[in-house]
């Protein structure tokens, strides 16, 4: 007869684990939840556990459902993807269209101001002819110039160019020798553009070649003789 709280006695040894740190877990052992290891006790650690469930063989309908669930999440996220994609895309040609619109409205602006400065050029073209720009009015303009230029803005347009009706306005005619075709004779106002954007025309005087005499005197007479020839033939 054993006496309360003592174990019974099974006619195996008790073995009793007194190791202060676990050898699976390496973590210090509190001495007061030591147990007595009865043999045959399960004493796998948790990861190993959800390990061991997870090599259990699933029924072939939950992996059907797995493999349903997996399809599904596979065509979320393509979903998902090809949204991204396309804000990606719309978001990209939203922002080059706004570079170009706000780089042709800066040129819009330059181009307006420029064209109102014109009337000063031509000031200050004519004040260079007759040598009125001097002193510090000469490097004020100079500045104001080399400004317009930093812009693009460039003046076109010396006497003998061959005249060009698309970047000439003609407000004089006249014909001289020695030429081979129109020809800008004289400059009456300069024109400007901006790289290949014509903002005004140059105004200039035209010439043209004269008919050579002799060709009219020959014309001249020539005609008599082909109408005697045709009343002798008659």
């Amino acid at each position: 007869m054993t006496q309360q709280g003592e174990p019974e006695e099974t006619g195996r040894p008790t073995v009793r684990d007194k190791r202060r740190i676990d050898p699976e877990t390496y973590q210090l052992c509190d001495p007061a939840d030591e147990q007595p290891r009865a043999e045959g006790a399960d004493t796998s650690t948790p990861a190993q556990a959800a390990a061991s469930d997870q090599n259990v063989t699933a029924s072939p309908e939950e992996q059907t459902e797995a493999t349903a669930e997996v399809d599904q999440l596979k065509s979320q996220l393509a979903d998902r993807t090809a949204d991204l994609q396309r804000v990606q895309a719309e978001y990209v040609n939203y922002k080059r269209r706004v570079d170009r619109d706000r780089d042709l409205s800066r040129k819009a602006g330059i181009e307006q101001v420029l064209r109102d400065l014109l009337n000063v050029f031509d000031g200050l073209q004519t004040a260079r002819e007759h040598d009125e720009l001097t002193g510090g009015f000469k490097a004020l303009a100079e500045e104001v110039e080399k400004v317009a230029a930093k812009h693009g803005l460039e003046s076109f347009g010396e006497a003998g160019d061959p005249f060009d009706p698309r970047i000439h306005e003609a407000l004089m005619h006249a014909q001289a020798d020695g030429l081979t075709g129109p020809t800008c004779v004289t400059i009456l106002q300069p024109g400007y553009r901006i790289g290949d954007r014509i903002i005004r025309a140059a105004r200039v005087a035209v010439a043209e070649p004269e008919e050579s005499a002799g060709s009219s005197a020959d014309d001249a007479a020539g005609q008599p003789e082909d109408d005697g020839a045709a009343e002798s033939q008659q």
